[in-house]
C-alpha cells in the first residue's frame, strides 16, 4: 500500500489532519534511513502512528494522554501555514517530513521520537522544520516531558514546547521550554490579555517581567511574565551534555508551576522505565518534588479566566520576532549580518538542532475531562 493511501488528509488551510483511528504502518525495510550526526544513532526509522492512550487511576491523577513514537503522527496535526512569528522557516506536513528524513524513530535510543530540521541544503525561502500541534485540548493537568535531546545554542534557532489557547492571547500561552540563539538557560513565560500579574516568590528561577499581559506598560511588547532558570543544564547544550532531562508542568486553578529535573535527579515517581514505549503511568506526586524552578501564582491573575482549551505545541523555528529581532544583541551577529542570511546559507550549523523525545505524559484530575477532536489546530 502506498504512503498516500496510509495517510488520511483533510487539507484545510494546508494543515494535514491524520485521524486518531488511522493505523499508519510504513515498510521499515524501504523507509529506514541513516542520519549522519555524531550524537545520533544511525538507524532512525520512520515514525509509526497508532494510538496508545493510557487510562489508569492513581492518587489524584488519571493518565489522559501518553505521546511516544508509536502515536506521534496520530496525536498531532502538522502545521504547514506561514510562520506566525515571521520566521525564516517552512513547516512541513507529515509526508514531506518523512521523505525529508526530519521525523522518525531511534530504536537504539529507547525508540525516542526524532524531530529535526533540514541540515543539508541552503534555502532562500525558509529552512524546513516541524511544528506539531496536539489534536487534544486540555484544561488543567500535570504534563511530564522526558527529553533526551533538544535544539538550542545554535544561532538562529528558536525551539519551544508550549501550550496555547484559542483566540490568542485571550486563551493564554504557557511556554515551558524555550530559548533563542546562544541562550544557555531556559526561559519560561506566560502570555495573556490584560489583568494578570504574578508574585516573585515560591520558585528558584529569576522573575524578569511580572506582568503576563502582552501589552503590559513598562515591558517590551509581548514579554509576558517571564522566569528564567539559573541552571545551564536546563536548556540546549547543557541539557544535551547531561543526557537530557525531564520537565514537569502542573496547571491548576491556583497556579502554573514548572519543575526541572536533570537526568540523574529525576524523582522515582516519574522515572521512565528502560522498556521502549513503556506506557506505565507512574504515580507522580508534585508535593514531594521540592522547590519548582517557576511558579506563576497571584491573587492578581485568574488562571481559569486566562488559560483554557489549550493545545500542546512542539516546534523549532528560525529567526522571526525573537531570534531574529535579538540577533544583534547576541554573539551571533559576528557570524552574519542578519539571522535570515545565516540560517539560509549554513545548513551544517543545524545538524544538532533536533528533538529526541522519549515520551510525554499528561495526567489530569479525575474530575476534569479531556476533549479530543479532529478540528485543525489553533494559530496565534
Amino acid at each position: 500500500m502506498s504512503l498516500d493511501r496510509k495517510l488520511s488528509h483533510q487539507d484545510k488551510s494546508k494543515n494535514q489532519n491524520i485521524p486518531l483511528h488511522t493505523a499508519y504502518h510504513i515498510s521499515l525495510q524501504s523507509k529506514v534511513f541513516d542520519k549522519d550526526a555524531n550524537m545520533l544513532p544511525s538507524a532512525i526509522k520512520p515514525i509509526l502512528a497508532t494510538v496508545a492512550l493510557a487510562h489508569s487511576s492513581f492518587a489524584a491523577y488519571t493518565v489522559s494522554a501518553d505521546f511516544h513514537s508509536a502515536n506521534f503522527l496520530s496525536a498531532f496535526d502538522f502545521f504547514t501555514d506561514a510562520d506566525p512569528t515571521k520566521g525564516f522557516v517552512r513547516y512541513l506536513g507529515a509526508e514531506p517530513a518523512i521523505d525529508s528524513k526530519i521525523i522518525g524513530v531511534v530504536p537504539t535510543h529507547k525508540n525516542a521520537t526524532f524531530l529535526g530540521v533540514d541540515s543539508t541544503n541552503s534555502f532562500d525561502t525558509g529552512r524546513p522544520s516541524l511544528r506539531l500541534t496536539s489534536k487534544g485540548i486540555f484544561n488543567h493537568g500535570l504534563f511530564i516531558f522526558d527529553i533526551a535531546h533538544m535544539p538550542g545554542g545554535q544561532c538562529g534557532v528558536w525551539p519551544s514546547i508550549w501550550l496555547v489557547g484559542p483566540d490568542w492571547p485571550k486563551g493564554g500561552e504557557i511556554d515551558i521550554l524555550e530559548g533563542v540563539n546562544d541562550q544557555t538557560t531556559n526561559a519560561m513565560t506566560l502570555h495573556t490579555s490584560a489583568n494578570c500579574t504574578v508574585d516573585a516568590n515560591g520558585f528558584s528561577g529569576n522573575l524578569t517581567t511580572p506582568n503576563c499581559d502582552i501589552k503590559a506598560p513598562g515591558q517590551p511588547d509581548n514579554s509576558g511574565c517571564a522566569i528564567s532558570s539559573y541552571n545551564p543544564q536546563s536548556y540546549g547544550v547543557g541539557l544535551n551534555a547531561d543526557g537530557g532531562a525531564v520537565y514537569a508542568m502542573e496547571w491548576t486553578s491556583k497556579a502554573i508551576t514548572i519543575w526541572f529535573f536533570p537526568r540523574n535527579k529525576i524523582p522515582a515517581d516519574i522515572a521512565r522505565s528502560t522498556t521502549p514505549n513503556d506506557t506505565t503511568p507512574g504515580s507522580p506526586d508534585p508535593s514531594k518534588w521540592g522547590r519548582p524552578v517557576a511558579h506563576f501564582c497571584s491573587d492578581a491573575c485568574n488562571i481559569d479566566q486566562h488559560f483554557k482549551d489549550m493545545r500542546l505545541v512542539i516546534n523549532t523555528a528560525f529567526c522571526g520576532s525573537w531570534a531574529g529581532n535579538t540577533w544583534d544583541a547576541s554573539s551571533c551577529k559576528e557570524k552574519a549580518l542578519t539571522c535570515n542570511e545565516y540560517v539560509a546559507k549554513n545548513p551544517q550549523a543545524f545538524v544538532d538542532a533536533y528533538w529526541l523525545i522519549n515520551d510525554i505524559k499528561v495526567y489530569e484530575d479525575k474530575g476534569v475531562k479531556r476533549r479530543w477532536n479532529r478540528r485543525r489546530s489553533m494559530k496565534e
